[in-house]
C-alpha cells in the first residue's frame, strides 16, 4: 500500500475473515459485541505509555473497504467463501469508538480503544487497530522520553533511512506529537505539516575536491544559515573554514561522531573565539535517550534522532492487545450484555466493558488511573475524564488536529508525577484501580 492509496481492507490477517465466515455460517455474527485495546504491561523500565496514530486510525477505518480489487483476489486466492465476499462488499463499520485522546499518557490496564458493533463488524478492525496503535504509540512513548531527556533543546526526527518507507512517515509524526520540532521527511512534512529540515551529508563533502569546495557550494546554495556538517575529515579545520566561508552569521555546524561531549565543549569555545557566538551545535550519531541525558551539560543546541527513535528506542512495538470483554446473550436485538474474559495464565483479561478518568489530587497531580467497568468512575472534583468520542454510528466524529494531539500530550505528561519522567527503571507512573460499581468502592489490582 502507497501513500494515498484508497483501501485499507487488505492490510488484515486472514484469521479476521474466516472468523467473519464461521460466524455468519453460526449465525453469530450480528451478536453485539465490545472489544478493547490495552496493554497488560508496559516495556520493561517505562512508567508510561504514549497513545499515538489514533488520527491515521481513523483514516484507516474510514477507508476499510473491499472494493472488486480487493474481493477479487479474495475469491482468486480462496480466503473465504461467496456469502462472506458479499458480505465484505458492503463491508461499512457501523459500530461506536471511544478512546483515549492521541498524544494520552496512559499506564497497564487503561482502555485505549473500545470498540462496539456487531462481532463481525469490530473484529475485521482488530489486525489494522493494533497495527497502527503499537506502532505510532511505541515511537511517540520513546520519542517522549527523548524530549524529556533534552529539556529545551529541540529534537530532530531523521530516522527515515532506518525503517520502512512508510513507517518513516508514521514514526515522524509519532515523534512530532510527543515534542519532536521538526522532521527530515518530506512526506511527513506534506502530509502532515510536520516542519522539515536538512542541509548535506557526508557524501557531499567528498564529492568535492577539498572540504573548502563543498562548504563554498552548500553555503552559495543555501544561504549562511545553513547547517555544515564539520566531521568528515578534521573537525576544527572544518570549523574554522566553515565560519571563514559564511562569515559569524554560519547558522549551526553539525557533530556526528566521535566523543560528542568532548567535541561540543571545543567547537563552542572555537566559534566563540572566531566570533561566531550565535551558530549553534546539532549532534547526531545513534543517540537515544540516555545519550541525550548523557549531553546535558554539553553546550548543545539541538539533537538529530534516527535509529534508536523509529525503533522504539527498545521496545518497537507498544505490546497492546484487542479483546472481547462483553458479547450480547443471544442473537436477539437488545439483547442483554454478558461479561466475557480469557483466563489462561499469563494472559487473562478483565471482562466488561470500560470507562477511565485520571484521578488528580487538589494541586492537578495524578494519583491512578481509575477503571470503571461497567460503569463511568464517579468524578471526586479534580479528576479527567480520559475518553472520547472517535465514531459514533459509525460516523468519524473525532478528529482533530495534530497540535491538538501535541497539546494534550504535553499536558498529560506534565501533570504525571515527577519520578515518572526518570529514565531509570522503575514501576508505572500511577497505579490502575478497577472501580465495578457506583459507590465509590475501588480497589487496587495488578491489570490483566
Amino acid at each position: 500500500m502507497s501513500v494515498g492509496s484508497t483501501s485499507s481492507g487488505l492490510l488484515t490477517d486472514k484469521y479476521e475473515l474466516t472468523m467473519v465466515q464461521a460466524a455468519l455460517t453460526s449465525g453469530t455474527a450480528g451478536r453485539r459485541c465490545v472489544f478493547e485495546v490495552f496493554a497488560r504491561r508496559l516495556p520493561a523500565g517505562r512508567r508510561y505509555g504514549v497513545v499515538g496514530g489514533t488520527g491515521r486510525l481513523l483514516d484507516a477505518i474510514e477507508d476499510f473497504r473491499f472494493g472488486p480489487t480487493e474481493i477479487d483476489h479474495l475469491r482468486e486466492d480462496g480466503v473465504v467463501d461467496q456469502r462472506t465476499l458479499d458480505w465484505l462488499t458492503s463491508y461499512r463499520f457501523g459500530g461506536d469508538i471511544w478512546g483515549y485522546g492521541e498524544g494520552e499518557c496512559y499506564v497497564p490496564g487503561s482502555p485505549l480503544l473500545v470498540v462496539e458493533g456487531s462481532f463481525a463488524d469490530a473484529v475485521v478492525l482488530e489486525t489494522i487497530v493494533l497495527s497502527v496503535l503499537n506502532h505510532d504509540s511505541a515511537i511517540a512513548a520513546a520519542a517522549a522520553r527523548m524530549i524529556t531527556a533534552a529539556g529545551t533543546r529541540p529534537c530532530i526526527e531523521m530516522g527515515s533511512r532506518r525503517t520502512h518507507e512508510l513507517a518513516a512517515v508514521a514514526a515522524a509524526r509519532a515523534a512530532y506529537i510527543a515534542g519532536f520540532a521538526s522532521t527530515s521527511n518530506l512526506e511527513a512534512a506534506r502530509s502532515y505539516g510536520i516542519p522539515s529540515t536538512g542541509t548535506a551529508a557526508h557524501a557531499f563533502t567528498l564529492l568535492h575536491d577539498d572540504e573548502r569546495a563543498a562548504f563554498t557550494a552548500q553555503i552559495a546554495a543555501q544561504g549562511a544559515g545553513t547547517t555544515v556538517l564539520v566531521d568528515t575529515y578534521d573537525v576544527t579545520d572544518a570549523v574554522r573554514m566553515a565560519v571563514e566561508i559564511a562569515g559569524p552569521a554560519l547558522g549551526a555546524v553539525r557533530l556526528d561522531s566521535g566523543d560528542l561531549l568532548a567535541q561540543a565543549h571545543a567547537v563552542r569555545a572555537q566559534l566563540d573565539a572566531l566570533g561566531a557566538t550565535r551558530t549553534r551545535i546539532v549532534v547526531t550519531s545513534d543517540l537515544d535517550e540516555h545519550a541525550i541525558a548523557a549531553l546535558a551539560a554539553a553546550p548543545v543546541d539541538a539533537y538529530g534522532v534516527g535509529t534508536n527513535l523509529v525503533t522504539g528506542s527498545g521496545a518497537p512495538t507498544a505490546g497492546l492487545v484487542y479483546k472481547l470483554v462483553a458479547r450480547a446473550v443471544s442473537d436477539q436485538p437488545g439483547a442483554p450484555m454478558l461479561q466475557v474474559a480469557k483466563a489462561s495464565s499469563a494472559k487473562t483479561t478483565l471482562g466488561g466493558r470500560k470507562w477511565a478518568l485520571r484521578r488528580r489530587s487538589s494541586a492537578g497531580v495524578a494519583e491512578a488511573e481509575v477503571i470503571g467497568v461497567e460503569t463511568e468512575p464517579v468524578d471526586d472534583g479534580d479528576d479527567r475524564p480520559l475518553m472520547r468520542r472517535l465514531v459514533t454510528d459509525g460516523v468519524l466524529v473525532g478528529r482533530e488536529s495534530l497540535q491538538d494531539a501535541r497539546t494534550r500530550h504535553a499536558a498529560s505528561l506534565a501533570e504525571l508525577p515527577p519520578e515518572a519522567r526518570q529514565l531509570s527503571r522503575g514501576e508505572p507512573a500511577i497505579p490502575t484501580r478497577y472501580e465495578r460499581s457506583p459507590h465509590r468502592r475501588t480497589e487496587d489490582q495488578e491489570p490483566p
